[in-house]
C-alpha cells in the first residue's frame, strides 16, 4: 500500500535517513523543517501520515500536533511522534496531544515500518467510512454527533497469565472507570469479543500456553471482531513479534515495564477510536438503510452509487491512488427464475451477495445495479489486484451449490466478471470507468461466461 508521508524534523540528517527508509518501501515522502512549515505542508499536500519530531524551533511537535488535531480538515491524519525524549511523561503528553504513537530515537526500523503500515490501514478504513457518512449527509439524513459518553469509561478483555501484570493493569484501569475482564484462552476471548460488548482487547505476547499472535489472527478473521481494537503487551526484546502482530491487524502495543500513565493514555485512545468508528458506522447504516440499500440482498442500490462513486472518483484523482470497478452478471439467471421460480432466484441473489461480501474488504462496496447485475467499487486497488479479486469471487460462487428450497434442493450458479481501473490521465468522469468495466463483462459473457475479463482483454 503506497501513501504520502510527511517527515518533520529540523535535523537534515534525520530527515534524510527517515525519507530513505520510507522510500525503500515505496512511500512518497515530503519533508518540513519545523512546525510552522509542517502546517503549511499538510494544507498543501494532504499526507496520509505524519512523522513528527518534538524538539523544533518556532513551533514544537506537541503544539504542532495540537493544532493539526484541532483542525477538522486535518484531525484524522495519523501522527507518530519521533524524538530523542524517552521519559514516560513525554510519551503520555504526546498521546494526550492527539498523537497515535511515540517512537524514540534511535528508531527501530522494524517498529517504525510496522507502525506505519498499521496506521495507514486504519486511516484507509476510517477515510472510507467518513466518505460514506458524507454521502449520507448529501441525502439530508440526520447523524448523531459525538457525545461525552465517547470519552467515558470502557470495558476491556485481557489475556495475560502474569499475575502481577494482570493485577496492575486491572487496578490502574479501574481508577479511570475502565472495567477489565481477565481471560485464559483464545477461544474464550474470541467468544466474548464477538458479543460486541467490549471496547478493546489486550493480549500479552509472552504467554506460556497461548499464542497472542494467533489471537490477533482469529479476531481479524472473524466478522464480528474485525474492527475491534487490539493492544499488544510485550517485552523490549519482542519487537519482531510486535511487528508481526501489527501486520496481523493489532492497533497498538505497550512495552514492559508497564507504566500506568502510558497504559491509560493508550487504552483511552483505542477506546475513543473504537467508539468514533462505531458512531460513524451506526449513523451511516441507519441513514442509508432508509433509501439506499437493496432490501433483498443488502447490497447498495444504484441511487447510492450515483452519489458515492463521484466522491470516490474525486478523491482518487486528488490523491493519485488507484481505484478499480468490478462488474458482475449472473450467468443464465432467467433460467433459474423460469425453472425454479422467483423465490429460488431471490435465494440465489442473496447468497451470491453474501459470498461476495465475505470475500471483500470492509472498504469495498457492493452495488446492485438492477436485476442480476452488480458492481463492486474497490478503492486503493490496481487492476492486477482487482482481477485476482474477481477470480476469487468467481470461484466462491461457482465452487459450492446454492440452496434454493427448504427441502435442501440446491443448484450451481456461475457469474461473469469485467474489471476496469481509473486512468488518471484520460478519465474525466467515473462513468467512463463503469462503461469499460461493463464492456469487459460483456466480453466475458461472449467468450464463454464464468470467467473474469479485464478491460485490456475486452478491446
Amino acid at each position: 500500500m503506497s501513501a504520502r508521508i510527511l517527515v518533520v524534523d529540523d535535523n537534515p540528517l534525520n530527515v534524510k535517513l527517515l525519507a530513505a527508509k520510507l522510500a525503500k518501501d515505496y512511500y512518497f515522502v515530503t519533508t518540513a523543517m519545523d512546525g510552522l512549515e509542517a502546517l503549511d505542508a499538510v494544507k498543501r499536500d494532504t499526507p496520509d501520515l505524519i512523522l513528527l519530531d518534538i524538539m523544533m524551533p518556532n513551533l514544537d511537535g506537541f503544539e504542532t500536533c495540537k493544532r493539526l488535531k484541532a483542525d477538522p480538515t486535518t484531525k484524522h491524519i495519523p501522527i507518530v511522534m519521533v524524538t530523542a525524549l524517552s521519559d514516560v511523561s513525554d510519551r503520555v503528553h504526546g498521546l494526550e496531544c492527539g498523537a497515535d504513537d511515540f517512537l524514540t530515537k534511535p528508531i527501530n526500523d522494524i517498529a517504525l515500518m510496522a507502525r506505519v503500515r498499521s496506521l495507514l490501514r486504519l486511516k484507509m478504513m476510517m477515510d472510507e467510512w467518513r466518505l460514506r457518512e458524507a454521502t449520507a449527509a448529501a441525502f439530508a439524513f440526520p447523524v448523531d454527533e459525538e457525545g461525552p459518553e465517547e470519552r467515558q469509561g470502557g470495558h476491556i478483555l485481557l489475556l495475560e497469565d502474569d499475575t502481577f501484570d494482570k493485577k496492575t493493569i486491572a487496578e490502574s484501569l479501574a481508577e479511570s472507570g475502565i472495567e477489565t475482564t481477565p481471560l485464559a484462552t483464545i477461544e474464550e476471548t474470541v467468544a466474548k469479543a464477538s458479543t460486541n460488548e467490549y471496547d478493546l482487547v489486550m493480549t500479552s505476547l509472552d504467554l506460556e500456553d497461548v499464542d497472542g499472535l494467533y489471537l490477533c489472527g482469529q479476531l481479524r478473521a472473524t466478522e464480528a471482531t474485525r474492527t475491534l481494537p487490539i493492544l499488544l503487551l510485550a517485552n523490549e526484546d519482542e519487537i519482531e513479534l510486535v511487528a508481526r502482530g501489527m501486520d496481523l491487524g493489532a492497533n497498538d502495543y505497550l512495552l514492559r515495564p508497564i507504566e500506568t500513565a502510558e497504559l491509560l493514555a493508550r487504552a483511552r485512545t483505542q477506546i475513543q477510536q473504537k467508539r468514533h468508528y462505531d458512531r460513524m458506522r451506526k449513523n451511516y447504516e441507519q441513514s442509508l438503510a432508509l433509501a439506499l440499500v437493496d432490501p433483498l440482498t443488502g447490497a447498495y442500490n444504484r441511487r447510492y452509487l450515483e452519489t458515492h462513486l463521484p466522491i470516490m472518483f474525486a478523491r482518487c484523482k486528488t490523491t493519485g491512488k488507484p481505484m478499480s470497478i468490478l462488474s458482475i452478471d449472473l450467468d443464465h439467471f432467467k433460467k433459474v427464475n423460469d425453472t425454479y421460480g422467483h423465490s429460488a432466484g431471490d435465494a440465489v441473489l442473496k447468497e451470491m451477495v453474501a459470498r461476495v461480501l465475505n470475500s471483500l474488504r470492509t472498504a469495498d462496496l457492493v452495488v446492485r445495479m438492477g436485476g442480476e447485475e452488480f458492481s463492486v467499487l474497490m478503492p486503493d486497488t490496481e487492476q492486477k489486484t482487482a482481477l485476482s479479486v474477481g477470480e476469487r469471487l468467481r470461484d466462491a460462487l461457482a465452487s459450492k451449490p446454492i440452496k434454493i428450497a427448504d427441502d435442501g434442493q440446491s443448484i450451481t450458479v456461475t457469474a461473469s466478471f469485467g474489471v476496469a481501473s481509473v486512468n488518471h490521465e484520460a478519465d474525466k468522469t467515473p462513468d467512463v470507468v463503469l462503461k469499460r468495466a461493463d464492456a469487459a463483462l460483456y466480453r466475458a459473457k461472449e467468450t464463454g461466461r464464468n470467467k473474469v475479463v479485464g478491460e485490456d482483454q475486452a478491446s
